[in-house]
């Protein structure tokens, strides 16, 4: 189906073919007409899909410019916000739609401000509830709540959060809600707040016969990093995702491939917001080969041209394998999943394999150079010579509770004090 063939508003459609869109994908299809027609969805789909315009489109469509905050949509992570606000203020453009983002790490006095103009509010669940105590968002004329990326809102441990927004939101409202998989705990939220949801399932965007899954047997654990190089070097041309198990470990990966001229980004949750808007704008600027990222990080995060993705940890489960070779090999596209074995990794990779029977070719290790891989880096030297002329305290003007070094210092060094001079010794 084109986008032609759907009720969507002309403007609307002008900026889709101005972005080089023509046919729907498949959860846009199913998605989109029954949005329009106000029923409440629930769509299982993965990242990549297309899943975002299933709900933006819609909802551009729907609301009136001007008329204060009438859609809200939920998201687990910053990013992840960032990215969906652009879709909105890039589609919503020609209808003069003010879409703004709200999330914790920059301070709240802007936001505060732009609330005031805003037509569509995406958030994370923390500094959402921050605005909803301040009482600095009004949601009265709310007539969407889309709750993205489900299933990872109850991982990061925001269901609670959720449910509070949830309540703060008029119940005549219609509902959407996104999620890679349907678990029990997912189902039971959507059976609690949405009324008579219709729910759309679509199969994974990644094509299997395009995509090509490898691992490489490591013996030695310290060869890891060469290897993980030699391959970097050989497979080059798109952009590839090396996915760590922790923040530690992808922040010593990402300086160790810097100091060996590799052109590299890293995201994870625990770099402050702007080293983390940084990489995503290096991402999109196609200046960075490399990205380094865990889990969390990139979930939700449509990264496009993906070549290959390298499992430099194994992740624990077969979902989590799952979500992060399915980043590539999308839309026809080949790609490659490799993944990089050492002895530790052995339980975790049985479990890949068994769950989901991914078919896995082993691939002898080339010939490779061995590089140094420096695991501890020395923190910047932040201290200052003291500045002698500096007027020192008065003993008198110290606070109560305070310790006196100095007084104590003198009364330990006092000595008795001698009246008159000394007598000269006869002899």
């Amino acid at each position: 189906m084109k986008f032609n063939d759907i009720n969507l508003n002309e403007k609307i459609i002008e900026v889709i073919h101005e972005q080089g869109f023509d046919e729907l994908t498949t959860i846009q299809e199913k998605c989109i007409p029954e949005i329009l027609n106000g029923y409440n969805v629930v769509g299982q789909a993965e990242t990549g899909s297309g899943k975002t315009l299933a709900f933006c489109l819609p909802i551009l469509d729907k609301i009136i410019p001007g008329n204060g905050v009438q859609a809200v949509v939920v998201t687990p992570t910053r990013e992840l916000c960032v990215q969906v606000k652009d879709e909105f203020s890039t589609f919503g453009k020609k209808r003069k739609i003010e879409a703004m983002s709200v999330y914790g790490g920059v301070k709240i006095d802007q936001q505060i401000k732009n609330l005031r103009t805003a037509d569509v509010v995406v958030a994370t669940p923390g500094r959402m509830l921050d605005h909803i105590r301040r009482r600095t968002i009004d949601f009265r004329n709310v007539v969407f709540l889309v709750l993205d990326e489900l299933d990872k809102m109850f991982e990061m441990g925001f269901v609670d959060d959720v449910e509070d927004i949830i309540y703060e939101i008029p119940r005549e409202r219609q509902i959407l809600m996104f999620s890679a998989t349907i678990t029990n705990d997912v189902n039971g939220l959507i059976n609690k707040h949405a009324k008579n949801p219709l729910i759309i399932r679509t199969k994974s965007f990644v094509d299997p016969g395009k995509l090509k899954q490898v691992f490489y047997d490591i013996h030695e654990r310290n060869d890891k990093f060469s290897i993980l190089l030699h391959l970097l070097k050989a497979n080059r041309g798109g952009l590839s995702i090396i996915f760590c198990a922790t923040r530690a470990e992808a922040d010593v990966l990402e300086k160790n491939l810097r100091q060996q001229n590799v052109k590299v980004s890293a995201i994870h949750g625990g770099m402050k917001q702007n080293r983390r808007m940084r990489s995503l704008t290096a991402l999109k600027e196609q200046k960075t080969e490399v990205l380094v990222a865990t889990d969390v990080a990139a979930r939700g995060l449509d990264i496009k041209n993906v070549n290959a993705i390298y499992n430099y940890d194994v992740p624990q489960t077969s979902k989590d394998y799952t979500h992060r070779i399915g980043r590539t090999a999308r839309a026809g596209e080949e790609g490659i999943a490799i993944t990089l074995l050492t002895k530790r990794d052995h339980d975790n990779f049985r479990r890949v394999q068994g769950a989901d029977e991914h078919e896995i070719e082993e691939k002898e290790i080339p010939d490779f150079r061995r590089v140094p891989f420096k695991r501890g880096f020395e923190k910047k030297n932040n201290w200052k010579k003291p500045n002698k002329y500096r007027r020192k305290k008065p003993l008198n003007d110290r606070g109560p509770g305070q310790k006196d070094d100095r007084k104590k210092k003198y009364y330990h060094q006092k000595r008795p004090y001698n009246k008159g001079r000394k007598k000269p010794v006869q002899r």
